[in-house]
């Protein structure tokens, strides 16, 4: 590994034997004090997620679904923490539309982050559940101060959703968002917070919080049931993993995104890429190529695991990965429909503690604070996940009755020989894979730190092929990709959000080693 720092973000890596990585710096704090007082990796994931669902709201809330995987000493093992539509959700009560809504009631599905919180205390906690929420409760009660990056998301999303209800009551006091250092309470939300932490999260489902989430939604005209709510149930699915450069990458299975990941890495072994620098034009329009290629396969056959007709193991399977990459002009940029291989069946939290527990934690409300919709004297705001279901018949996405929706939340994590080697994630809705994508071939082909491949220009993959690419991207390299074929859009430095935001942890010999992303406010803490 490179312990140099060739990019500018003002950050160094962090070195220790017990770490916390999150997307804010009070979460991390409150992540790190759980394990000062005894907690472990998950322990203290928990205590971060269920602060961050207080001091930035802006990506995640009570309302929202949550993936895990954990190292919890001698197995790796994944958790789907997505919820499902409600029961009456058919496809004819769509389909007088065109699209999904993309806000409001018509949007919230079940949200599975609570039972996922529980499940993981239950399964691998060491501390009592109603321990993990004591900073969440006392930044609620009390209020925290507002950090910038996080209050410039909120201005923008404030003047979208505004008007949704429950939205301005809960999010904008005195008629606007709070400004960057400004103190911010959320008192319902404490109570909230509370009610879950003394009921293991029972409440959430089968008590007085799921009785006000689904009256809510029925005034506005919902159709989200207490027994949906109450049927909800975390899955332990495992992982799917391919390999690369002699480290296996894992992600959680279909309904998530992680296995365009899979793809765009199996492609690329399939390249001359390890022959290539870094930052190259060259490497990076394999990337974008690989990366192209395997979403024209995630939109086509992923959905939920119970609807697909393709099956992943057959998405991964190396020869048609290698037929796939075949298809890459190493010198034009293209354009891809999807294969058809043989037929088969946003926060982010990374931990690490010295006894060798990682987890590898994301949980989000979908854009923003999701639907916009805030259950009254609750604080708990709604996710809007079923924007992302397709109206297309016949489609393994299509919109239906207890189904999970295609999902852009992924947690990552590798390993080597067997053992753990690196938990990660890049929040950040369609960025989330290709992140993956970019942080494994710079940590694991070229040898950067964490805090290195964190801090990279970066580049996405937009609808209709076009190319975002950070404003900090040399002008040579744009030229080279320009040459290419690449239509290429530069972001305005305000627009940063759309770039994710990693959190890093890699073991070293004794340790770990993190990093977090300097487009975010957080920080990577530990001792």
């Amino acid at each position: 590994m490179k312990y140099d720092l060739p990019y500018p973000s003002g950050r160094s890596p962090l070195l220790a034997r017990n770490i916390v990585s999150t997307s804010q710096p009070l979460a991390t704090q409150a992540g790190v004090d759980v394990l000062r007082k005894g907690g472990n990796a998950v322990d203290a994931a928990l205590a971060a997620a269920a602060t961050l669902v207080v001091v930035e709201p802006t990506g995640c809330g009570l309302g929202g679904d949550a993936f895990a995987i954990v190292w919890d000493g001698s197995s790796l093992n994944g958790l789907n923490a997505s919820g499902r539509s409600p029961a009456e959700w058919t496809p004819e009560r769509f389909s007088a539309l065109s699209d999904m809504p993309g806000e409001g009631f018509d949007t919230i599905t079940v949200p599975g982050v609570v039972a996922g919180w529980a499940e993981l205390s239950r399964s691998f906690g060491r501390i009592e559940f109603a321990d993990i929420f004591q900073s969440a409760i006392e930044y609620a009660e009390r209020g925290y101060h507002v950090s910038p990056t996080i209050a410039k998301l909120w201005s923008v999303e404030a003047e979208r959703l505004g008007r949704q209800p429950g939205f301005a009551e809960c999010f904008m006091p005195g008629g606007r968002a709070p400004r960057a250092g400004e103190l911010f309470g959320n008192p319902a939300l404490a109570a909230s917070l509370r009610s879950i932490a003394d009921t293991h999260g029972r409440s959430f489902y089968e008590g007085p919080l799921a009785k006000k989430i689904v009256e809510f939604v029925g005034s506005l005209g919902g159709c989200l049931s207490c027994e949906d709510m109450a049927e909800n149930r975390p899955d332990w699915c495992g992982t799917i993993a391919a390999e690369f450069e002699g480290v296996h990458l894992h992600e959680i299975p279909p309904n998530g995104q992680g296995i365009a990941a899979l793809i765009a890495l199996g492609i690329l072994e399939h390249t001359n890429i390890a022959d290539l620098e870094v930052d190259s034009a060259a490497a990076l329009h394999l990337q974008i190529e690989a990366m192209k290629i395997a979403f024209a396969d995630m939109h086509a056959h992923v959905g939920d695991m119970a609807s697909m007709r393709i099956a992943p193991d057959d998405l991964l399977d190396p020869e048609y990965l290698s037929t796939r990459a075949a298809l890459i002009d190493p010198e034009q940029a293209g354009e891809f429909r999807a294969g058809v291989p043989k037929a088969g069946g946003t926060v982010y939290i990374t931990a690490a503690d010295e006894n060798g527990m990682m987890i590898s934690l994301i949980q989000s409300n979908y854009r923003g604070f999701g639907s916009g919709v805030v259950v009254p004297d609750t604080g708990i705001s709604l996710h809007n996940r079923g924007s992302d279901f397709v109206l297309s018949d016949g489609h393994p996405n299509q919109v239906g009755p207890k189904k999970r929706p295609l999902h852009t939340i992924i947690p990552g994590f590798v390993m080597r020989n067997g053992s753990p080697l690196m938990s990660f994630g890049v929040m950040g809705g369609g960025m989330q894979a290709q992140g993956h994508l970019q942080m494994m071939v710079r940590t694991q082909l070229w040898g950067q730190n964490p805090q290195a491949a964190s801090d990279a220009p970066r580049w996405r993959v937009q609808d209709g092929g076009k190319l975002m690419v950070e404003r900090d991207m040399p002008n040579g390299t744009l030229q080279s990709l320009s040459d290419f074929g690449h239509c290429i859009l530069q972001d305005p430095p305000e627009a940063a959000f759309g770039f994710g935001g990693a959190q890093l942890i890699q073991r070293i010999d004794g340790g770990y080693i993190a990093g977090s992303d300097h487009r975010k406010d957080g920080a990577a803490a530990g001792f």
